[in-house]
C-alpha cells in the first residue's frame, strides 16, 4: 500500500498517455448540489472545484496559488486585500468574467441563505476598483484571509439573474442545484442526482490542461462491495473511498493500485448544549443530561478509540484530541492526549451528575459520508451501553442528514471536519463560536455550544500577526474546548483510494479529487 505526503503526486503509470480518454469514477457520496454557495461540505466543494473557480486555489501541495486572481496584496495597515483579476476569462456559457462577478459572488456567498456565509465574517465591504481590480475590506487585519477563500467560487452575475438563482438554497432546489456555469477546467453536461454526473473539458479554459480526459463520469455507489467489484472489473477507473476491510485484497489484485494517505478531517461526536430536553428514545422529553459537563466527559471516557481504530479502521487512522489534526497550523501540541478509555471513571462521573442509573437518547449518524461511519456509530452505541447509557441509533444518507442537524433533530451526532484553511482558526469559527447569523459565525455549531471567552478570542486570533501570540490564543481555545468537552474528537480519518494501474492522479489531504491532474494511460 502506498503512503504519501500532501505534496506527493501519485503517478500510477509510467508511460505517457497516447490518446484522450473517458474517465469513470465512483464514490459513496453524491454531491448534494451543484450550487457552490449552498452547502459547505467536502463532497460538494471537492466536486465543484472541477467546474467553478475562486480568486485563489490550492495546488497539489495544498499551497495557495493564483486562479481567477493573478495576484493579491494587503491594503494599508491591515485594512483589507486588493486582488488583481485575470483578464480574458470566460464562463462556460461564454460570458466574460469581470470584477462585477466577484462582487455578486461575495453578496451571494455571504447571504443569509448561503452555507458559506461564515467565510466572510471578517469582511466589511467589497469594492470594485475597475473591471479587473477588487478590494476586499476587513474589519481588522486578517493575515490568513487569502487562505480562507480558496473554496469560494465565482458565479456569473448575469447567468444567476437570468435563471432566478441570485440567492442559494441549502435544502431546496433551484436552477443552480442541477446546473452550473463556472470558469473551471471542466463543465457540467449532465446531472442526474443519485445516479450520474457527467463533465467534459472546457475548451476555452484559461489554464494549461495536464489531463487527457475527454469525458468524466461520476457514479455514486453506496454499497462498498459493488464499488470494489466495479473497480476490479474495470467498469470504473477509480473509487473513493476504498473500504478499509478491502484495502489489502485490492492491493494484491492485478491491474489495481491502492493509494493511501491521511486526511485533514477529524471525526467527532457533538452534543445538544442548548437543548432543554431529550428528543428521542425512552427518555424523550426528560431534561437534557448533556448540558452537564460531567456527562459529556463520561461519554469521552467511555469511547474506546484505540479499539475503534484497530477493529473498524484496521489500524489506518490516528486518534484525535482536538478539532484539528497535528498536521494543521495552530494545533496545540501540549494538549495532544485525548481522554483515556475508563469505564469505571465514566460511571463515577455519571453518578456524580445524578445519572447513576443511566438514561436513553437518540444518536444521529450518516451512513454514506465518512469511512465506516455507521459502523463507528454502532461501536459507540455498544461502548456507551457499558456505562449504562442507551443510545438509539438512526443512520441515514448524508443527503438528508444535514437538514436533520440544522433542525436540531438529534440528542448526539457524528460530524467530520476538515479545515479549508488548514488552520486551527477554521473550526473555532465554524464549530466553537456561538451561532450568530448576523456575524456569520458558528454556522456548523449544530449543538449551540457557547463560551464567551472563545467568542472573544476568535477575532483576536484572526487579526494577530505575531505567531507566538496567536498560538497562545489558539492554545487557550483548545484548552477551553477540552475542559468543557464541547465535542468528543475521535480520530483523524485516513484516505484510501483505489484506481486502475493505468491512471495517474493526485491525492490531496483535503480529499478533493481534481480531474485536471488525471491522465489515462
Amino acid at each position: 500500500m502506498k503512503s504519501l505526503s500532501a505534496a506527493s503526486l501519485i503517478a500510477l503509470c509510467t508511460a505517457a498517455p497516447v490518446q484522450a480518454e473517458t474517465f469513470k469514477w465512483a464514490g459513496t457520496t453524491d454531491p448534494q448540489t451543484m450550487d457552490p454557495h449552498a452547502v459547505n461540505s467536502a463532497p460538494v466543494l471537492g466536486f465543484l472545484n472541477n467546474v467553478y473557480e475562486g480568486l485563489v486555489r490550492r495546488g497539489k501541495d495544498m499551497a495557495v496559488e493564483p486562479a481567477l486572481a493573478t495576484s493579491w496584496e494587503p491594503i494599508g495597515d491591515g485594512e483589507g486585500w486588493r486582488f488583481t483579476l485575470r483578464e480574458g476569462v470566460t464562463f462556460h456559457g461564454g460570458q466574460a468574467f469581470t470584477a462585477e462577478d466577484v462582487l455578486f459572488s461575495y453578496q451571494r456567498a455571504s447571504s443569509e441563505t448561503a452555507d458559506t456565509a461564515s467565510w466572510f465574517a471578517p469582511v466589511s465591504q467589497v469594492k470594485v476598483v475597475d473591471d479587473f481590480t477588487v478590494d476586499i475590506m476587513t474589519t481588522a487585519p486578517n493575515p490568513i484571509f487569502p487562505d480562507s477563500i480558496a473554496n469560494w467560487m465565482i458565479m456569473d452575475s448575469g447567468w444567476a439573474a437570468e435563471n432566478d438563482v441570485v440567492a442559494p438554497t441549502k435544502e431546496g432546489e433551484n436552477f443552480a442545484t442541477l446546473n452550473a456555469n463556472g470558469t473551471g477546467a471542466f463543465q457540467l453536461v449532465e446531472r442526474q442526482p443519485g445516479l450520474k454526473t457527467v463533465l467534459e473539458p472546457n475548451a476555452t479554459w484559461w489554464g494549461e490542461a495536464e489531463h487527457n480526459i475527454t469525458r468524466a463520469e461520476f457514479t455514486p455507489i453506496q454499497n462498498s462491495a459493488t464499488a470494489v467489484a466495479a473497480l476490479l472489473a474495470g467498469d470504473v477507473d477509480m473509487i473513493n473511498p476504498v473500504p478499509i476491510q478491502d484495502a489489502a485484497r485490492l492491493q494484491g489484485a492485478d491491474g489495481v493500485d491502492v493509494i493511501q494517505g491521511i486526511e485533514a478531517r477529524v471525526i467527532m461526536l457533538g452534543f445538544p448544549h442548548a437543548a432543554d430536553s431529550l428528543k428521542y428514545a425512552a427518555d424523550a422529553g426528560a431534561p437534557n443530561p448533556f448540558q452537564d459537563v460531567r456527562v459529556r466527559k463520561a461519554v469521552a471516557h467511555a469511547i474506546n478509540v484505540p479499539a475503534i481504530l484497530q477493529t473498524i479502521m484496521r489500524g489506518n487512522a490516528e486518534p484525535a484530541s482536538q478539532l484539528v489534526s497535528p498536521a494543521m497550523r495552530g494545533y496545540t501540541s501540549a494538549l495532544a492526549d485525548r481522554p483515556a478509555f475508563d469505564v469505571e471513571g465514566a460511571k463515577a462521573l455519571l453518578a456524580e451528575a445524578g445519572y447513576a442509573d443511566g438514561f436513553s437518547f437518540g444518536l444521529k449518524c450518516p451512513n454514506d459520508r465518512y469511512l465506516n461511519d455507521e459502523a463507528v456509530c454502532q461501536a459507540v452505541v455498544s461502548m456507551l451501553a457499558q456505562i449504562g447509557i442507551s443510545a438509539e441509533l438512526e443512520a441515514m444518507p448524508v443527503r438528508g442528514y444535514w437538514a436533520e442537524l440544522r433542525e436540531d433533530n438529534f440528542d448526539m451526532y457524528l460530524l467530520g471536519w476538515s479545515p479549508g484553511t488548514f488552520d486551527a482558526e477554521h473550526p473555532v469559527r465554524f464549530l466553537a463560536h456561538t451561532p450568530d447569523t448576523e456575524k456569520k459565525l458558528g454556522s456548523w455549531n449544530f449543538g449551540d455550544f457557547s463560551n464567551a471567552r472563545v467568542d472573544e478570542l476568535l477575532p483576536m486570533i484572526q487579526s494577530e500577526i505575531d505567531d507566538t501570540k496567536r498560538q497562545a490564543m489558539l492554545d487557550e481555545v483548545a484548552q477551553i474546548l477540552q475542559d468543557e468537552q464541547a465535542y468528543v474528537p475521535l480520530y483523524v480519518q485516513p484516505l484510501v483510494w483505489g484506481a486502475r494501474d493505468n491512471i495517474s492522479l493526485t491525492q490531496r489531504p483535503d480529499n478533493f479529487f481534481i480531474l485536471r491532474w488525471v491522465t489515462v494511460g
